[in-house]
């Protein structure tokens, strides 16, 4: 049982203990911060970017370094997570990306816009934030060699766009059906008409027409007729 004295001595050598961590551990993060922030990349479209974000209101529905709502993705590394080609497209059109299941604003961006947007998440994700906040539960695609006989070089457009809706190797997303022996199934004429159309082919289809170039489009089918 303490006396008043030890308590009234406990309690101020408790109290300026404690002060003395929380200075020390403030004055070492103000320290780090130019070490860990990414200001010198801060460049015009990310500033734009930033005033579209809020303009917007987009932390309604995402979060981004641990601020914003939880309703829709979390958005810190989405860049490094999807890649830029599958956001600009996501954003051109969020229902096209998956027919009947996202609920996000078609906000009809301009591409200028939509290029600010991901110059401004892509900013936000090179924050060095000593690995906060958490990876999301959604883990991103591992890019794997196929296991399906495929001799061609791996497109990087099948990687960085088709790979968050078909899948090669057990590898990829499910959205759309997996692409493993492919090859056997459809021939690389069909493979490019449905390609260059999907609709046209199958009417009613949930993939999108995507807009492929010639070369893109030429890319992928030789790849994907390598799948037997």
């Amino acid at each position: 049982m303490l006396t008043k004295s030890q308590a009234r001595l406990f309690f101020i050598g408790g109290t300026i203990f404690f002060s003395v961590i929380f200075i020390v551990l403030t004055v070492d993060t103000v320290r780090q911060i130019p070490e860990r922030q990414n200001s010198d990349l801060m460049t015009e479209s990310v500033v734009r970017g930033k005033m579209i974000w809020d303009s917007k209101n987009c932390m309604g529905c995402h979060t981004i370094l641990g601020e914003g709502a939880y309703y829709a993705p979390e958005l810190t590394r989405v860049v490094e997570r999807r890649g830029a080609d599958w956001i600009r497209l996501f954003i051109r059109d969020p229902q096209a990306m998956y027919p009947g299941k996202r609920r996000m604003v078609q906000y009809d961006f301009t591409e200028e816009e939509i290029t600010d947007v991901i110059a401004f998440l892509d900013w936000i994700g090179k924050i060095d934030t000593n690995g906060f906040p958490p990876e999301p539960d959604l883990k991103p695609t591992t890019v794997l060699a196929s296991t399906s006989g495929a001799t061609a070089q791996r497109p990087a457009y099948f990687d960085s766009v088709c790979v968050a809706c078909h899948s090669v190797g057990g590898k990829g997303g499910s959205v759309g059906p997996a692409l493993d022996g492919v090859a056997n199934r459809i021939n690389a004429p069909e493979l490019d008409r449905w390609l260059a159309d999907p609709a046209a082919v199958k009417p009613g289809t949930a993939m999108p027409n995507l807009g492929l170039s010639d070369e893109v489009r030429a890319e992928l089918v030789s790849w994907l007729t390598t799948l037997q």
